[in-house]
């Protein structure tokens, strides 16, 4: 067994188990919010994190008051997410990728940091605060363009020193008196931040590129998720009915863990940057 020596001695056991199970075979990557804790981001579910009713798709698209509401927070929280930076577990992951040990990453997350620390193959099953659409003629726009226009059109919006922020890049309280909602530039059509939203389905195109990357591959290993949301559980039984090595890697229970070869529970980061140490050498 390959012997991790940056834990406990448990968790140094159960990492080692790990490396064993993925030693040698090209990985495919699911993470969640987990992942992105290390770098201020906060978890929709881990301990401590705040209690969220996120707005659905139909809030959204049917009132004017929620839109507003919705683009301050969301201006707010984009431009935390923007200050933010990869941590050492996104950078270890992109690492992997490198070394030709991961063959992709699919992530749950909308916060880009994946693409900032380098992973190449990445599919944004949620989305991404990077873009924002048109939901009238499809026009796409980039979302540091769309902040100059919104703080143009709203020179009293400023970015407080703390925000409370949410997994989904929204700032959970935030006013919306006054505010002017951006439109499209083409037609003056409703724009729409490029995330999946509750209520809303993952497009089918998506989830075939992320169901396919699992099949192109030898392991699963999936990185601070519950795996509350179903395409998690999907993609986990994808790669069990073929009986892949399925390492889950998360503080706390997922709806995972009795399918799992190996579950470790630990912080991401730390699990993440042994297993870059250890798998290109035991492969």
């Amino acid at each position: 067994m390959t012997t991790v020596l940056e834990f406990d001695t448990p968790t140094a056991a159960t990492v080692g188990r790990a490396v064993d199970a993925l030693a040698g075979r090209r990985i495919a990557v699911l993470t969640g919010a987990g992942v992105s804790t290390d770098s201020g981001i906060p978890d929709y579910r881990g301990k401590g994190a705040p209690v969220r009713t996120p707005m659905t798709a139909q809030q959204f698209l049917s009132s004017d008051a929620a839109r507003r509401r919705y683009w301050v927070g969301s201006h707010l929280g984009w431009r935390a997410f923007a200050a933010s930076h990869p941590n050492g577990g996104h950078d270890a992951l992109a690492a992997l990728e490198r070394a030709g040990i991961v063959t992709g990453l699919i992530t749950q997350n909308v916060d880009g940091l994946h693409v900032r620390a380098g992973s190449r193959r990445v599919v944004e099953l949620h989305g991404t605060m990077r873009r924002v659409l048109c939901t009238h003629c499809g026009q796409v726009f980039d979302r540091r363009d769309l902040a100059v226009r919104v703080e143009r059109d709203n020179p009293w919006i400023t970015v407080p020193d703390a925000v409370e922020l949410g997994p989904d890049g929204d700032v959970l309280r935030s006013s919306s008196e006054g505010f002017v909602v951006p439109a499209c530039s083409v037609c003056d059509g409703m724009l729409k931040p490029d995330v999946v939203f509750f209520g809303e389905y993952i497009p089918a195109l998506k989830f075939t590129e992320a169901e396919q990357l699992v099949a192109a591959s030898d392991a699963l290993l999936i990185a601070g998720s519950s795996l509350v949301v179903n395409s998690g559980i999907r993609l986990l039984e994808r790669a069990r009915r073929r009986r892949l090595p399925i390492v889950i890697v998360n503080r706390g229970e997922t709806r995972g863990d009795s399918r799992a070869t190996v579950k470790v529970d630990a912080g991401t980061t730390e699990v993440l940057q042994a297993l870059a140490h250890a798998l290109p050498a035991a492969g």
